[in-house]
Protein backbone atom coordinates (compact mmCIF):
# COMPACT_ATOMS: atom_id res chain seq x y z
CA UNK A 1 0.00 0.00 0.00
CA UNK A 2 3.25 2.25 0.89
CA UNK A 3 5.84 1.11 -1.04
CA UNK A 4 8.07 3.48 -0.64
CA UNK A 5 7.66 4.33 3.04
CA UNK A 6 9.55 1.20 4.93
CA UNK A 7 7.74 1.13 8.23
CA UNK A 8 4.24 2.00 6.96
CA UNK A 9 4.21 -0.50 4.06
CA UNK A 10 5.30 -3.50 6.63
CA UNK A 11 2.08 -2.46 8.86
CA UNK A 12 -0.59 -2.14 5.84
CA UNK A 13 0.73 -5.56 3.78
CA UNK A 14 -1.39 -7.82 5.93
CA UNK A 15 -4.48 -6.24 5.10
CA UNK A 16 -4.06 -4.48 1.92
CA UNK A 17 -6.09 -7.63 0.02
CA UNK A 18 -9.34 -6.92 2.36
CA UNK A 19 -9.76 -3.97 4.15
CA UNK A 20 -13.23 -4.54 5.19
CA UNK A 21 -11.02 -6.88 7.95
CA UNK A 22 -12.10 -5.16 11.52
CA UNK A 23 -8.76 -3.64 13.06
CA UNK A 24 -10.64 -2.31 16.12
CA UNK A 25 -13.35 -3.03 18.25
CA UNK A 26 -14.04 0.53 20.48
CA UNK A 27 -15.37 0.75 23.69
CA UNK A 28 -18.68 1.63 22.54
CA UNK A 29 -18.79 -1.55 20.45
CA UNK A 30 -18.03 0.43 17.11
CA UNK A 31 -15.84 -1.75 14.50
CA UNK A 32 -13.18 0.30 12.47
CA UNK A 33 -12.20 -1.78 9.91
CA UNK A 34 -8.28 -1.77 8.57
CA UNK A 35 -9.93 0.64 5.45
CA UNK A 36 -11.09 2.96 7.45
CA UNK A 37 -7.89 2.77 9.75
CA UNK A 38 -5.69 3.57 7.15
CA UNK A 39 -7.85 6.23 5.38
CA UNK A 40 -7.91 8.30 8.42
CA UNK A 41 -4.26 7.94 9.06
CA UNK A 42 -3.77 9.28 5.82
CA UNK A 43 -6.10 12.04 6.66
CA UNK A 44 -3.86 12.58 9.52
CA UNK A 45 -0.36 12.63 7.89
CA UNK A 46 -2.04 15.31 5.27
CA UNK A 47 -3.15 17.53 7.82
CA UNK A 48 0.49 17.37 9.73
CA UNK A 49 2.39 18.49 6.79
CA UNK A 50 -0.48 20.83 6.39
CA UNK A 51 0.74 22.04 9.83
CA UNK A 52 4.50 22.49 8.64
CA UNK A 53 5.77 18.68 9.09
CA UNK A 54 8.81 17.64 7.50
CA UNK A 55 10.35 14.68 6.77
CA UNK A 56 12.56 13.55 9.80
CA UNK A 57 10.33 16.31 11.71
CA UNK A 58 9.55 15.35 15.43
CA UNK A 59 5.69 14.65 16.78
CA UNK A 60 5.28 15.02 20.15
CA UNK A 61 2.01 13.85 21.76
CA UNK A 62 0.40 13.59 25.13
CA UNK A 63 -2.58 12.59 24.54
CA UNK A 64 -5.13 10.02 26.16
CA UNK A 65 -6.16 6.05 24.59
CA UNK A 66 -8.34 6.39 21.44
CA UNK A 67 -8.38 5.20 18.04
CA UNK A 68 -7.43 8.46 16.98
CA UNK A 69 -4.24 8.23 18.74
CA UNK A 70 -3.46 5.24 16.77
CA UNK A 71 -3.88 7.10 13.54
CA UNK A 72 -1.61 10.03 14.60
CA UNK A 73 0.85 7.34 14.95
CA UNK A 74 0.09 5.90 11.42
CA UNK A 75 -0.13 9.09 10.09
CA UNK A 76 3.30 10.29 11.60
CA UNK A 77 4.58 7.41 9.89
CA UNK A 78 3.15 8.05 6.14
CA UNK A 79 3.85 11.63 6.43
CA UNK A 80 7.51 10.58 7.19
CA UNK A 81 7.50 12.03 10.96
CA UNK A 82 9.09 10.83 13.91
CA UNK A 83 6.46 9.76 16.12
CA UNK A 84 7.29 10.84 19.94
CA UNK A 85 4.72 9.70 22.58
CA UNK A 86 4.53 10.80 26.06
CA UNK A 87 3.23 9.54 29.49
CA UNK A 88 -0.21 11.23 30.14
CA UNK A 89 0.91 11.35 33.06
CA UNK A 90 3.60 13.23 32.85
CA UNK A 91 4.06 17.37 34.53
CA UNK A 92 4.27 20.65 32.40
CA UNK A 93 7.78 20.18 34.16
CA UNK A 94 8.45 16.85 32.71
CA UNK A 95 7.12 17.56 29.46
CA UNK A 96 9.22 20.84 29.13
CA UNK A 97 12.15 18.41 29.45
CA UNK A 98 11.05 16.06 26.24
CA UNK A 99 9.92 18.93 24.47
CA UNK A 100 13.13 21.52 24.41
CA UNK A 101 15.36 18.55 24.05
CA UNK A 102 13.24 17.04 21.22
CA UNK A 103 12.27 20.33 19.64
CA UNK A 104 8.92 18.92 17.94
CA UNK A 105 7.51 20.73 15.07
CA UNK A 106 4.20 19.57 16.17
CA UNK A 107 2.74 18.86 19.94
CA UNK A 108 -0.84 17.18 20.21
CA UNK A 109 -2.35 17.52 24.21
CA UNK A 110 -5.92 17.00 25.30
CA UNK A 111 -7.11 20.42 25.35
CA UNK A 112 -7.76 20.29 29.18
CA UNK A 113 -3.76 20.87 29.17
CA UNK A 114 -3.19 22.91 26.39
CA UNK A 115 -3.30 25.98 28.76
CA UNK A 116 -0.75 24.71 31.36
CA UNK A 117 1.14 23.76 28.61
CA UNK A 118 1.20 26.69 26.69
CA UNK A 119 4.77 28.24 28.28
CA UNK A 120 6.40 24.65 27.91
CA UNK A 121 5.80 24.63 24.25
CA UNK A 122 6.80 28.26 24.07
CA UNK A 123 10.14 27.65 25.51
CA UNK A 124 10.57 24.79 23.05
CA UNK A 125 9.64 27.17 20.11
CA UNK A 126 6.78 24.38 19.00
CA UNK A 127 5.54 25.54 15.77
CA UNK A 128 2.01 24.03 16.13
CA UNK A 129 0.07 22.79 18.79
CA UNK A 130 -3.22 20.49 18.07
CA UNK A 131 -5.49 19.51 20.86
CA UNK A 132 -7.04 15.76 20.72
CA UNK A 133 -10.09 15.30 22.93
CA UNK A 134 -9.71 12.45 25.69
CA UNK A 135 -12.01 10.10 23.07
CA UNK A 136 -10.08 10.59 20.22
CA UNK A 137 -13.67 12.68 18.61
CA UNK A 138 -12.48 16.47 19.34
CA UNK A 139 -10.07 19.00 19.13
CA UNK A 140 -8.43 20.92 16.56
CA UNK A 141 -6.53 17.42 15.04
CA UNK A 142 -9.81 16.33 14.43
CA UNK A 143 -10.81 19.54 13.12
CA UNK A 144 -7.78 19.60 10.67
CA UNK A 145 -8.18 15.93 9.37
CA UNK A 146 -12.06 16.60 8.26
CA UNK A 147 -10.38 19.42 5.84
CA UNK A 148 -8.18 17.20 4.28
CA UNK A 149 -8.96 14.70 1.33
CA UNK A 150 -8.40 11.43 1.07
CA UNK A 151 -5.64 9.34 -0.94
CA UNK A 152 -2.53 11.20 0.98
CA UNK A 153 0.72 9.48 -1.02
CA UNK A 154 2.93 8.49 1.63
CA UNK A 155 6.38 10.12 2.37
CA UNK A 156 9.33 7.71 1.21
CA UNK A 157 11.31 6.56 4.33
CA UNK A 158 13.93 3.99 4.32
CA UNK A 159 14.72 1.19 6.98
CA UNK A 160 17.11 3.13 8.20
CA UNK A 161 15.59 6.16 8.52
CA UNK A 162 13.95 7.31 12.21
CA UNK A 163 10.14 6.54 12.92
CA UNK A 164 10.44 7.35 16.63
CA UNK A 165 12.02 8.30 19.73
CA UNK A 166 11.00 6.61 23.14
CA UNK A 167 12.30 8.16 26.25
CA UNK A 168 13.58 6.09 29.02
CA UNK A 169 14.90 8.13 32.06
CA UNK A 170 18.61 7.94 33.07
CA UNK A 171 20.47 7.26 36.28
CA UNK A 172 22.10 10.62 36.28
CA UNK A 173 18.27 12.19 36.42
CA UNK A 174 18.37 13.37 32.57
CA UNK A 175 16.01 11.23 30.14
CA UNK A 176 17.62 9.21 27.21
CA UNK A 177 15.75 9.60 23.52
CA UNK A 178 15.98 6.40 22.08
CA UNK A 179 16.19 6.44 18.35
CA UNK A 180 14.21 3.75 16.62
CA UNK A 181 14.47 3.23 12.85
CA UNK A 182 11.61 1.83 10.40
CA UNK A 183 13.66 -1.23 10.31
CA UNK A 184 13.94 -1.62 13.93
CA UNK A 185 9.74 -1.41 14.08
CA UNK A 186 9.34 -3.16 11.35
CA UNK A 187 11.50 -6.20 11.62
CA UNK A 188 10.04 -6.88 15.56
CA UNK A 189 6.98 -6.35 14.63
CA UNK A 190 7.44 -9.60 11.50
CA UNK A 191 9.22 -11.82 14.13
CA UNK A 192 6.91 -11.54 17.17
CA UNK A 193 4.17 -12.18 14.59
CA UNK A 194 5.65 -15.19 13.37
CA UNK A 195 6.79 -16.69 16.74
CA UNK A 196 3.61 -16.08 18.44
CA UNK A 197 1.80 -17.88 15.66
CA UNK A 198 -0.12 -14.55 15.09
CA UNK A 199 -3.37 -14.75 12.50
CA UNK A 200 -6.15 -13.15 10.62
CA UNK A 201 -8.14 -14.89 12.59
CA UNK A 202 -6.84 -13.34 16.43
CA UNK A 203 -8.42 -11.33 18.19
CA UNK A 204 -6.05 -9.20 21.48
CA UNK A 205 -7.12 -7.62 24.18
CA UNK A 206 -5.47 -4.29 24.79
CA UNK A 207 -5.48 -3.35 27.33
CA UNK A 208 -2.09 -1.86 28.18
CA UNK A 209 -1.43 2.21 27.71
CA UNK A 210 0.12 3.38 23.78
CA UNK A 211 2.65 5.93 24.91
CA UNK A 212 5.25 3.18 25.16
CA UNK A 213 7.12 0.47 23.41
CA UNK A 214 4.59 -2.64 24.77
CA UNK A 215 1.25 -1.09 24.09
CA UNK A 216 2.60 0.55 21.01
CA UNK A 217 5.28 -0.78 19.15
CA UNK A 218 4.34 -4.62 20.42
CA UNK A 219 0.93 -4.75 20.59
CA UNK A 220 -0.78 -2.60 17.95
CA UNK A 221 2.27 -3.12 15.07
CA UNK A 222 2.44 -7.16 15.61
CA UNK A 223 -1.78 -6.56 15.12
CA UNK A 224 -1.14 -4.88 12.17
CA UNK A 225 1.52 -7.23 10.71
CA UNK A 226 -0.68 -10.13 11.28
CA UNK A 227 -3.53 -8.61 9.79
CA UNK A 228 -5.46 -9.71 13.09
CA UNK A 229 -7.82 -7.67 15.33
CA UNK A 230 -8.01 -6.01 18.42
CA UNK A 231 -10.58 -4.93 21.61
CA UNK A 232 -9.42 -1.27 22.08
CA UNK A 233 -10.04 -1.00 25.66
CA UNK A 234 -9.33 2.92 27.88
CA UNK A 235 -7.41 1.30 30.40
CA UNK A 236 -7.36 -2.50 32.31
CA UNK A 237 -10.78 -3.16 34.16
CA UNK A 238 -10.63 -6.82 35.44
CA UNK A 239 -14.35 -7.40 34.36
CA UNK A 240 -14.23 -6.13 31.16
CA UNK A 241 -11.89 -8.48 30.18
CA UNK A 242 -13.12 -11.56 31.96
CA UNK A 243 -16.03 -10.99 29.45
CA UNK A 244 -13.91 -10.55 26.43
CA UNK A 245 -12.09 -13.93 26.83
CA UNK A 246 -14.93 -15.32 25.33
CA UNK A 247 -14.34 -13.38 22.17
CA UNK A 248 -10.57 -12.74 22.57
CA UNK A 249 -7.76 -15.36 21.52
CA UNK A 250 -4.90 -13.26 23.00
CA UNK A 251 -4.14 -10.94 26.16
CA UNK A 252 -0.73 -8.68 26.20
CA UNK A 253 -0.26 -7.43 29.91
CA UNK A 254 2.18 -6.81 32.78
CA UNK A 255 2.40 -9.42 35.76
CA UNK A 256 -0.09 -6.81 37.53
CA UNK A 257 -2.43 -7.53 35.04
CA UNK A 258 -2.29 -11.38 36.02
CA UNK A 259 -1.94 -10.68 39.96
CA UNK A 260 -5.14 -8.54 39.84
CA UNK A 261 -6.90 -11.83 37.38
CA UNK A 262 -6.00 -14.24 39.87
CA UNK A 263 -7.94 -12.83 42.40
CA UNK A 264 -11.46 -12.68 41.02
CA UNK A 265 -13.57 -16.13 41.09
CA UNK A 266 -14.29 -15.81 37.96
CA UNK A 267 -11.55 -16.82 36.42
CA UNK A 268 -11.85 -20.65 35.39
CA UNK A 269 -10.20 -23.03 33.18
CA UNK A 270 -14.07 -22.76 31.36
CA UNK A 271 -13.92 -18.64 31.24
CA UNK A 272 -10.54 -18.97 29.16
CA UNK A 273 -11.07 -21.78 26.88
CA UNK A 274 -11.00 -19.79 23.77
CA UNK A 275 -8.09 -18.43 24.74
CA UNK A 276 -4.66 -19.51 22.55
CA UNK A 277 -2.33 -17.17 24.41
CA UNK A 278 -1.18 -15.22 27.46
CA UNK A 279 1.96 -12.88 27.35
CA UNK A 280 3.53 -11.06 29.85
CA UNK A 281 6.05 -8.50 29.73
CA UNK A 282 7.70 -4.78 31.23
CA UNK A 283 8.31 -6.27 34.80
CA UNK A 284 9.73 -9.64 35.81
CA UNK A 285 6.94 -12.05 36.17
CA UNK A 286 7.16 -14.04 39.66
CA UNK A 287 7.12 -18.04 39.56
CA UNK A 288 4.72 -18.16 41.68
CA UNK A 289 2.19 -16.06 39.58
CA UNK A 290 3.34 -18.40 36.48
CA UNK A 291 1.93 -21.82 38.36
CA UNK A 292 -0.85 -19.74 39.83
CA UNK A 293 -2.51 -19.52 36.50
CA UNK A 294 -1.36 -22.08 35.29
CA UNK A 295 -3.37 -24.13 38.00
CA UNK A 296 -6.56 -21.49 37.03
CA UNK A 297 -6.98 -21.60 33.82
CA UNK A 298 -4.84 -24.07 32.07
CA UNK A 299 -2.49 -21.90 30.15
CA UNK A 300 1.27 -20.98 31.06
CA UNK A 301 1.72 -17.68 30.73
CA UNK A 302 4.60 -16.63 27.83
CA UNK A 303 7.10 -14.08 29.19
CA UNK A 304 9.29 -12.35 26.72
CA UNK A 305 12.00 -9.85 27.64
CA UNK A 306 12.27 -6.32 25.71
CA UNK A 307 13.16 -2.84 26.45
CA UNK A 308 12.72 0.58 24.83
CA UNK A 309 16.14 0.58 23.23
CA UNK A 310 15.26 -2.46 21.49
CA UNK A 311 11.70 -3.54 21.25
CA UNK A 312 11.94 -7.02 22.26
CA UNK A 313 14.91 -9.66 22.16
CA UNK A 314 13.95 -13.05 23.95
CA UNK A 315 10.84 -15.20 24.34
CA UNK A 316 9.55 -18.18 25.57
CA UNK A 317 8.55 -20.88 22.93
CA UNK A 318 4.59 -20.56 21.96
CA UNK A 319 5.15 -24.24 21.26
CA UNK A 320 7.55 -25.90 23.99
CA UNK A 321 8.52 -25.27 27.81
CA UNK A 322 7.96 -21.90 28.88
CA UNK A 323 9.73 -21.57 31.72
CA UNK A 324 8.47 -19.73 35.07
CA UNK A 325 11.37 -17.49 36.19
CA UNK A 326 13.00 -17.18 32.72
CA UNK A 327 11.96 -14.86 29.91
CA UNK A 328 13.00 -17.78 26.96
CA UNK A 329 15.29 -17.66 24.17
CA UNK A 330 16.36 -15.06 21.71
CA UNK A 331 14.26 -14.46 19.10
CA UNK A 332 15.04 -15.48 15.54
CA UNK A 333 17.44 -12.33 14.34
CA UNK A 334 18.19 -11.37 17.63
CA UNK A 335 21.48 -12.84 19.15
CA UNK A 336 21.88 -12.79 22.91
CA UNK A 337 25.62 -12.82 24.92
CA UNK A 338 26.29 -12.59 28.48
CA UNK A 339 29.83 -10.61 29.23
CA UNK A 340 31.87 -10.11 32.23
CA UNK A 341 31.30 -7.14 34.43
CA UNK A 342 35.24 -5.59 34.17
CA UNK A 343 36.67 -7.13 30.71
CA UNK A 344 33.62 -6.94 28.21
CA UNK A 345 34.56 -10.90 27.44
CA UNK A 346 31.80 -13.13 27.02
CA UNK A 347 30.86 -15.73 29.52
CA UNK A 348 30.30 -19.52 28.95
CA UNK A 349 27.18 -21.21 29.90
CA UNK A 350 25.69 -20.59 32.79
CA UNK A 351 27.99 -17.58 33.71
CA UNK A 352 26.16 -14.67 35.21
CA UNK A 353 27.30 -11.00 33.81
CA UNK A 354 26.17 -8.14 31.44
CA UNK A 355 22.94 -8.99 29.04
CA UNK A 356 24.34 -8.05 25.58
CA UNK A 357 22.17 -7.89 22.37
CA UNK A 358 22.25 -7.25 18.91
CA UNK A 359 19.86 -7.37 16.00
CA UNK A 360 17.95 -5.23 13.85
CA UNK A 361 15.39 -4.77 16.52
CA UNK A 362 17.77 -2.24 18.14
CA UNK A 363 18.05 0.92 18.18
CA UNK A 364 20.53 3.16 16.49
CA UNK A 365 21.44 5.91 19.48
CA UNK A 366 20.35 8.29 21.72
CA UNK A 367 18.69 11.46 20.65
CA UNK A 368 21.67 14.14 20.75
CA UNK A 369 23.66 12.00 23.03
CA UNK A 370 26.77 10.73 21.07
CA UNK A 371 28.98 9.96 24.24
CA UNK A 372 25.84 7.63 25.85
CA UNK A 373 25.51 6.28 22.78
CA UNK A 374 29.30 5.11 22.29
CA UNK A 375 29.33 4.02 26.05
CA UNK A 376 26.43 1.56 25.56
CA UNK A 377 26.23 0.62 21.84
CA UNK A 378 29.76 -0.60 19.83
CA UNK A 379 30.24 -0.31 16.38
CA UNK A 380 29.52 -3.53 15.64
CA UNK A 381 26.09 -3.17 17.10
CA UNK A 382 26.26 -4.69 20.52
CA UNK A 383 24.20 -3.32 23.55
CA UNK A 384 24.73 -3.05 27.16
CA UNK A 385 21.54 -3.41 28.20
CA UNK A 386 22.33 -2.61 32.01
CA UNK A 387 20.55 -6.17 32.67
CA UNK A 388 22.29 -8.96 34.73
CA UNK A 389 21.61 -12.39 33.01
CA UNK A 390 22.62 -15.95 32.69
CA UNK A 391 21.97 -18.31 29.98
CA UNK A 392 21.79 -21.81 30.41
CA UNK A 393 22.40 -24.99 28.13
CA UNK A 394 19.40 -24.69 26.33
CA UNK A 395 19.67 -21.23 25.63
CA UNK A 396 17.05 -19.60 28.16
CA UNK A 397 17.75 -16.52 29.77
CA UNK A 398 17.43 -15.76 32.95
CA UNK A 399 17.43 -12.36 34.36
CA UNK A 400 18.76 -12.23 37.90
CA UNK A 401 19.08 -8.43 38.56
CA UNK A 402 20.04 -5.18 37.30
CA UNK A 403 22.94 -3.28 37.16
CA UNK A 404 21.04 0.23 37.27
CA UNK A 405 19.60 0.74 40.44
CA UNK A 406 15.98 1.14 38.13
CA UNK A 407 12.61 -0.10 39.92
CA UNK A 408 9.50 -1.44 37.80
CA UNK A 409 6.42 -0.48 39.42
CA UNK A 410 3.22 -2.13 37.72
CA UNK A 411 5.09 -2.32 34.39
CA UNK A 412 6.47 1.20 34.24
CA UNK A 413 10.19 2.03 34.39
CA UNK A 414 11.35 4.25 37.82
CA UNK A 415 14.89 5.42 37.85
CA UNK A 416 15.41 6.52 42.02
CA UNK A 417 17.79 9.35 40.34
CA UNK A 418 15.09 11.60 38.91
CA UNK A 419 13.01 10.97 42.31
CA UNK A 420 15.61 11.68 44.43
CA UNK A 421 16.77 14.99 42.61
CA UNK A 422 12.92 16.53 43.41
CA UNK A 423 13.53 15.18 47.07
CA UNK A 424 16.62 16.62 47.59
CA UNK A 425 15.55 19.95 46.77
CA UNK A 426 12.85 20.12 49.42
CA UNK A 427 13.80 22.66 52.40
CA UNK A 428 15.07 20.70 55.69
CA UNK A 429 15.75 17.69 53.50
CA UNK A 430 19.71 16.55 53.69
CA UNK A 431 19.28 13.39 51.48
CA UNK A 432 17.41 10.85 50.18
CA UNK A 433 17.69 6.93 48.62
CA UNK A 434 14.54 6.44 46.46
CA UNK A 435 14.48 2.44 46.66
CA UNK A 436 11.82 -0.38 45.26
CA UNK A 437 10.51 -2.98 47.79
CA UNK A 438 8.94 -5.61 47.19
CA UNK A 439 4.73 -4.86 46.62
CA UNK A 440 1.97 -7.79 46.39
CA UNK A 441 0.40 -5.79 43.88
CA UNK A 442 2.98 -3.41 41.84
CA UNK A 443 5.68 -5.76 41.52
CA UNK A 444 7.89 -2.94 43.27
CA UNK A 445 6.52 0.04 45.53
CA UNK A 446 8.23 3.30 44.73
CA UNK A 447 9.90 3.90 48.70
CA UNK A 448 12.16 7.23 49.67
CA UNK A 449 14.54 6.78 52.63
CA UNK A 450 14.77 10.49 53.78
CA UNK A 451 17.51 12.06 56.15
CA UNK A 452 15.94 15.91 57.38
CA UNK A 453 17.28 18.38 59.48
CA UNK A 454 14.26 20.05 60.12
CA UNK A 455 10.62 19.59 60.31
CA UNK A 456 9.52 17.79 57.05
CA UNK A 457 6.86 15.21 57.49
CA UNK A 458 6.14 12.72 54.57
CA UNK A 459 3.07 14.75 53.64
CA UNK A 460 5.42 17.19 52.36
CA UNK A 461 7.68 15.22 50.33
CA UNK A 462 4.34 13.41 48.56
CA UNK A 463 2.81 16.66 48.23
CA UNK A 464 5.78 18.07 45.83
CA UNK A 465 6.76 15.05 44.28
CA UNK A 466 2.87 14.59 43.10
CA UNK A 467 3.76 18.09 41.63
CA UNK A 468 6.23 17.19 39.42
CA UNK A 469 6.68 13.84 38.74
CA UNK A 470 4.14 11.06 37.33
CA UNK A 471 1.99 9.14 39.49
CA UNK A 472 3.86 5.82 39.28
CA UNK A 473 7.15 7.83 40.06
CA UNK A 474 5.78 8.87 43.01
CA UNK A 475 6.76 7.56 46.73
CA UNK A 476 4.18 5.47 48.21
CA UNK A 477 6.02 5.48 51.22
CA UNK A 478 8.55 7.97 52.80
CA UNK A 479 10.84 6.23 55.47
CA UNK A 480 12.86 8.69 57.78
CA UNK A 481 16.44 7.62 59.10
CA UNK A 482 19.51 9.23 60.96
CA UNK A 483 21.65 8.17 58.74
CA UNK A 484 22.25 6.09 55.14
CA UNK A 485 24.22 3.28 54.87
CA UNK A 486 27.55 3.25 52.96
CA UNK A 487 30.73 1.38 51.68
CA UNK A 488 34.05 2.39 52.13
CA UNK A 489 33.96 4.84 48.66
CA UNK A 490 30.89 6.67 51.19
CA UNK A 491 28.25 5.27 48.20
CA UNK A 492 24.81 4.48 49.81
CA UNK A 493 23.76 0.77 49.74
CA UNK A 494 21.03 0.74 48.50
CA UNK A 495 20.85 -3.10 48.41
CA UNK A 496 20.80 -3.11 52.32
CA UNK A 497 18.02 -0.55 52.33
CA UNK A 498 16.02 -3.03 50.25
CA UNK A 499 16.92 -5.78 52.92
CA UNK A 500 16.08 -3.49 55.74
CA UNK A 501 12.65 -2.89 54.28
CA UNK A 502 11.88 -5.79 52.40
CA UNK A 503 8.60 -6.32 54.43
CA UNK A 504 6.99 -2.87 54.23
CA UNK A 505 4.11 -4.89 52.28
CA UNK A 506 2.48 -8.18 53.20
CA UNK A 507 3.59 -11.30 51.00
CA UNK A 508 0.91 -12.76 49.39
Amino acid sequence: MYPLNYLANQLSNASENDKSRVFAVLPDNTEINYGDLFENAEKVAAALVASGLQPGDRVAAQVEKSITTIQLYLGCVIAGGVFLPLNTDYTPPEVEYFLVDASPTIFVCTPEKEGALKPVTIKANVTTVLTLSPDGKQGSLVDACAAQQTGFEAIPRTADDLAAILYTSGTTGRSKGAMLTHKALASNAHTLAKVWHFSESDRLIHALPIFHIHGLFVAINVTLSAGSSLFLLPKFDIDTILKLFSDATVLMGVPTFYVRLLKSQALTHDAVQNMRLFISGSAPLLSETHAQWLDKTGHAILERYGMTETNMNTSNPYVGERRPGTVGKPLPDVEVKITHPDTGETLPIDGIGHIQVRGPNVFCGYWKMPKKTAEELSPDGWFLTGDIGVLDASGYLSIVGRSKDLIISGGYNVYPKEVELIIDDINGVVESAVIGVPHPDFGEAVVAVVITKDDVNEEKIKSITKQNLAGYKQPKKVIFIDELPRNTMGKVQKLALRERFDDLYPKK
